[in-house]
Parts: C-alpha cells; structure tokens; sequence
C-alpha cells in the first residue's frame, strides 16, 4: 500500500467528518433535535440490514447498504434537500453532481470510481438494490415522523396526500413494508399527526 494512497483515504475519511454538521429536516425519535445526515445514514443502514427479508426481488444486501452509507456523502457541499422542497428540488441534481464530483475525486481512483457509481447507482434507482435502499431512505423520515407525533409534518404544513404521493415508491420493492406504511400514515392522520389537505389548522 502506498502512502500516497493511505493519504488520499484519511483526507476522504476526514472530509466525510463534516457530514455529522449537516442538519435535516427530520427531527431523532424523542424530538429533542434535527438529525444529522451522517446519523441518517448510518441508521438507515442498519435498517437495511434488518429489513432486507422484507424485499420482494432477490438483492445483494451489501451493496444496498454500501449505497446507503455513501447515499448522502453529497450533502457536504449540496446541502440537505428535503422531500418535500420543489424549490430546492429545481437545481439538486446538478448541486449534487458537482458535489460527488469534488468528494469522491478526493479518493484513490479505484476507490473514487467505485464509490461514485455506488452513488450514481442509488440516484438512477433502477436496480432492485437501489429501489430498496430509496424504500428505506423513505421509510425512516416516515418512522420518525410517527414517533416525534408529526412534529416535523406539522411545522412544515405537510399534508396527507403529499406523503402519500412521495412515499408510493415502497409499493415497488415492498408490498409488506408498503402496508404498514399505510397503516402508519393513517394512523397519524386519525391522530393528528398529519392533516388532510383543507383541513389544515384554522382552516
């Protein structure tokens, strides 16, 4: 192993560090504060690992959740952009591609091209591995969401039918997982969690 090479992947291992300063929308199960998109990460790789039965399609689990820790590595420069953002949506993926450009370039070229297509990979979303890590990437800001009493759909004025919209991609990967999450957004509508479109406070 060169030293060269060793020294490209500590300063990629370093820069990655500032992923943990990223703040999302989503807010940790007790509601105290917003995650972090390295916490994100992390957690919904791990998801991957214990929810992996649960996919319909025969999938590599490793690769999905080396998608998953490398998904958000973007955010570093690009910023977090939520779901629901149509504004922030307009120039994302360009924002994000010139983002993994810089990040990834920062690795050992084997390493730079292997990570970038793990990234590229998950972006397309067309492999039955990458449908599966999008299913998850999905799933946890729903899970929190539920467990925070729909503290984050409430602040953002996030309706019923706009969760629903964004969330049909579980279906794809996931009748099991798609029914529970059904459940869960119609659970949080009978609770209060989350309003119906024209049924939004003081409406």
């Amino acid at each position: 192993m060169s030293e060269e090479r060793l020294s490209k992947q500590i300063e990629f291992l370093m820069e990655i560090d500032r992923l943990k300063t990223v703040f999302r929308r989503a807010y940790i199960a007790d509601a105290s504060r917003r995650e972090n998109s390295a916490e994100h990460s992390w957690h919904v790789a791990t998801t991957a690992l214990l929810l992996a039965e649960h996919c319909q399609e025969e999938i590599e689990l490793l690769r999905v959740i080396k998608m998953l820790l490398v998904h958000d590595i973007v955010e570093i420069d690009a910023g977090d952009t939520g779901i629901y953002d149509r504004i922030g949506a307009i120039d994302k993926a360009e924002r994000e591609d010139r983002a993994a450009g810089r990040i990834f370039g920062l690795l050992p070229a084997g390493q730079a091209q292997e990570i970038r297509e793990l990234w590229d990979e998950f972006e397309g979303g067309t492999t039955p591995e990458a449908k599966f890590a999008r299913v998850l990437d999905r799933l946890m800001p729903l899970l929190h969401n539920y467990y925070t009493q729909g503290k984050r759909w409430l602040e953002d004025g996030i309706t019923y039918e706009q969760v629903l919209e964004v969330n049909q991609i579980i279906q794809e990967s996931s009748q099991e997982l798609w029914k529970f999450v059904l459940a869960m957004i119609e659970e949080s509508v009978s609770k209060g969690y989350l309003p119906r479109a024209g049924k939004m406070a003081g409406d």
